[in-house]
């Protein structure tokens, strides 16, 4: 998997050394609540490992699940997908796959702009390579991860239930806009 630079930041694969910082991301609920239908808490490094795995065994041009770290010193602060979204049961399938941008960070950082900008690097490194729209979910409560769609010149298409088998406010951006 590639490594994506932006001005502050530095998106690179997951690895093995990442887990304790993993294991703290994702053991809070103030982080993890906006996750999927069922937000579930991560218990052990175990879990962060096998995670870690699954991350890195996403082997595609484009699509990615990267570790966020501060361009300066490797600092870990979050963590970045683009992946095919799963549908909702009952969704009609056979179109053509819908590419899903999200982010969640460690609150030490939110604040910094470091969503926006590790989203907004992923999307132009996306688009580079031919991709031509990409949309995010959010829980309807989640209003910062809203305003990053909104800082990134997502459009709001309003609520679905498409994806995910829960309610979501839907944004997209396309290719050149």
């Amino acid at each position: 998997m590639r490594t994506i630079a932006s001005d502050r930041l530095l998106l690179r694969p997951w690895g093995e050394e990442d887990a304790d910082f993993l294991l703290d991301l994702e053991s809070r609920w103030d982080v993890v609540r906006f996750l999927g239908a069922r937000p579930t808490l991560m218990n052990s490094r175990e879990d962060a490992l096998a995670s870690i795995a699954r991350r890195c065994a996403i082997d595609d041009p484009i699509h990615g699940i990267w570790a966020i770290t501060t361009a300066t010193d490797r600092q870990l602060v979050g963590n970045l997908l683009l992946k095919p979204i799963p549908l909702s049961a009952g969704e009609p399938t056979g179109g053509p796959t819908d590419v899903e941008i999200g982010w969640h960070l460690h609150p030490d950082v939110w604040g910094h702009g470091y969503a926006t900008e590790a989203a907004a690097a992923v999307l132009d490194d996306a688009f580079d390579q031919g991709l031509t729209r990409v949309i995010a979910v959010t829980n309807p409560d989640n209003r910062a991860s809203q305003a990053v769609c909104r800082r990134l010149g997502m459009t709001r298409l309003g609520r679905t239930t498409r994806y995910y088998d829960t309610t979501n406010e839907l944004f997209e951006k396309l290719a050149g806009l």
